[in-house]
């Protein structure tokens, strides 16, 4: 391995061929050194004092690379570290999936998972790869669903408390009380910022009906013409939700992408929509692109669908994969699930912990 200092850029010339450059700036701000960086791992340096010319006045490799820069300052860099960040990684991969996923659903027992250790490990990675993952054998004791979360992380509390039943009541105010099919849908997109994870656990299900099924929407998003992606990622649509004691809105994208044009998230929920406020030029082109993904989500080469039996929970990353149910007769049987929030990055934190070599 050679490297060069040319003013502002080192060059690293690795073994196999290639060849990775480092601007003088850069580097100079990710000093690992004791004055530069704390034992916590959080910076000392500020990044505002560092002067705009600076250069690389001199490199070595000694074990490690040796800079020099023209401010005075010497660090020392792990080749593996400087390895690790020669190219612009992209969004975090997960596994696109249709309808043929109904044949490998993934599936975990509640008291493996709950021993922690790699069990644990591989229900969270299923969730952070597909979206989802089952969990039975969880028994029905209320208030389980919270329990699980606490795995991993802490319950999101909303309007609804901590935990809520979905079940029929009598005055409904929310379709999800009754026993009527609910489509595809994001939950809670008048939230800002909408809950990343939802957990479902069911407690009865002697009812007729009542499937659960889920679409990613990720997967839907990429088989979209090229002119809906554009409108619904351009375009801004308002949700909401009130009763009596709470009234949300919030404004936001069908179809939220990065800079790279990666999706990021999905909010779709015509039982929270607002009356579209677009151009008069654009919301016929809009409804159009609108209509065709809200029928791509319901078609069943997308879909997988599974009844949850007592003890059976799910979960879901609730800005990519979109949940919906069969309808269900709300008499002659009862259809008992309790559900709650979490947060996303509370699970990636928890997997990466396990993850560690």
């Amino acid at each position: 391995m050679d490297v060069t200092a040319d003013h502002q850029t080192l060059t690293i010339a690795w073994p196999a061929g290639a060849e990775s450059r480092f601007h003088a700036l850069w580097l100079r701000d990710n000093c690992p050194c004791a004055d530069c960086r704390h034992e916590s791992g959080q910076r000392l340096l500020d990044t505002r004092l560092l002067p705009d010319d600076l250069e690389v006045v001199e490199a070595s490799v000694d074990g490690a690379v040796l800079v020099a820069f023209s401010d005075g300052h010497a660090s020392s860099f792990d080749v593996d570290w400087l390895r690790g960040y020669a190219t612009v990684d992209g969004p975090r991969r997960c596994r696109l999936w249709g309808a043929e996923l109904q044949s490998d659903l993934r599936a975990a027992r509640y008291e493996d998972v709950a021993a922690g250790g790699s069990a644990l490990r591989d229900w969270l990675g299923a969730v952070d790869e597909l979206g989802f993952a089952i969990l039975t054998g969880c028994g029905t004791e209320p208030g389980t669903v919270t329990r699980v979360v606490e795995l991993f992380g802490y319950v999101r509390e909303t309007n609804y408390g901590r935990l809520f039943d979905v079940k029929t009541v009598v005055n409904p105010t929310n379709l999800a009380y009754t026993g009527l099919g609910l489509g595809a849908h994001t939950d809670n997109p008048y939230r800002d910022p909408t809950p990343t994870l939802q957990l479902l656990h069911c407690l009865a299900s002697s009812a007729e009906g009542g499937e659960n099924t889920l679409v990613d929407a990720f997967r839907v998003v990429q088989d979209l013409p090229l002119e809906d992606f554009e409108l619904l990622t351009s375009c801004a649509v308002s949700f909401r939700y009130a009763d009596a004691e709470t009234e949300l809105e919030t404004e936001t994208q069908v179809i939220t992408a990065d800079v790279r044009g990666d999706v990021q998230a999905v909010h779709y929920n015509t039982r929270s929509a607002l009356p579209f406020r677009l151009p008069d030029d654009l919301i016929g082109e809009y409804y159009e692109a609108y209509q065709r993904f809200g029928r791509m989500l319901d078609s069943p080469e997308y879909r997988i669908r599974f009844k949850l039996a007592p003890g059976d929970l799910f979960i879901v990353d609730n800005l990519r994969v979109l949940h919906g149910r069969t309808g269900y007769a709300a008499s002659g049987g009862e259809r008992h699930l309790q559900g709650c929030y979490a947060d996303r990055d509370g699970l990636r934190s928890k997997l990466a912990v396990l993850s560690r070599g």
